[in-house]
Formats: structure tokens, sequence, C-alpha cells
């Protein structure tokens, strides 16, 4: 097996190393730049590449249901509704969020790193589309493209 199958075997089990791990990543912010992937097997098979102008940042997001306010008077408490699911799935909100807090780049991909009882972690590819050596790339020039600002709010 190739290095990247054992990381990819490791990754069906998670065991205590990433348990510690989400306990720091608790008190981090929302969205967090960091300098190279958790899940490397992952972040190459979605196209990340150890080069300049690509970017990761790993994004938490709440987990359950959508919150709506509650109504005042008139109308009878059963008919308030309690289970609302979003259309969107988390991972989704998670790409939204990253491109809102660095609006120069580009969403690639993003994959699923750690969950616990109340958030769950997304790690995102980022390509910044101005650098010449995302333009010279053959699988990454694609993004350079003005068609593809904003992909991720679509």
């Amino acid at each position: 097996m190739g290095m990247y199958k054992h990381i990819k075997e490791e990754w069906k089990n998670p065991d205590d190393r990433i348990k510690k791990k989400l306990e720091k990543w608790r008190g981090e912010n929302t969205t967090v730049r960091i300098e190279r992937p958790t899940r490397l097997d992952r972040a190459r098979e979605l196209g990340y590449k150890s080069k300049e102008g690509v970017v990761v940042a790993r994004t938490k997001v709440k987990k359950g249901t959508r919150k709506r306010k509650k109504v005042s008077g008139g109308r009878r408490p059963s008919r308030s509704g309690t289970k609302y699911t979003r259309d969107k799935s988390k991972q989704k909100i998670a790409e939204e969020r990253t491109t809102k807090k660095f609006p120069n780049l580009r969403v690639l991909n993003s994959y699923w790193v750690g969950e616990d009882g109340k958030h769950k972690w997304f790690e995102v590819i980022l390509v910044d589309p101005e650098k010449e050596a995302i333009k010279k790339d053959d699988d990454l020039s694609w993004i350079c493209d003005d068609r593809q600002k904003d992909r991720a709010l679509r």
C-alpha cells in the first residue's frame, strides 16, 4: 500500500488524536487559514497542490436544524413547527462562509475533517486566480476564468 492509502485507512477509524484536535479547534474562530491539509489524501484527490496560490482553510459549521423565530400570539403552538431543515448541506454552507472570508480567492473543493456533538468541520481548498503559478498550471488554470467568480455562492 502506498502512503495515501495508509492515510485513508487511518481516517476510517479516527482515534484519540482526532478528538484532541477537535478540542483545540473548538476554541478557534469559525474560519481559520491553515498551513497544510489535515487529510492530505483527500485534499490531493480533490485537486490540492502544494504550490504558491493554493490555500487551505478550516471552517466550523453548527450542526442541527435551522432556528426559527417564535411567533407571538394568534396561533396555536403546534403550528409553529420545530424542525426546519435547510435546503443546503453543511459542506455547502462551509464553502460559502469561506468565500466570504477570503473574497479574492476561489473555492476549488472541500472535504469533511471532523465533528462533535455541536459542530462539523470542513477544510476548503482555495485558489488565488491572480498568481502566475496558477495561470500556468494545466490542472488549475480553468479557475482563473471570470465565469468562475463566486463559484461557491451559486
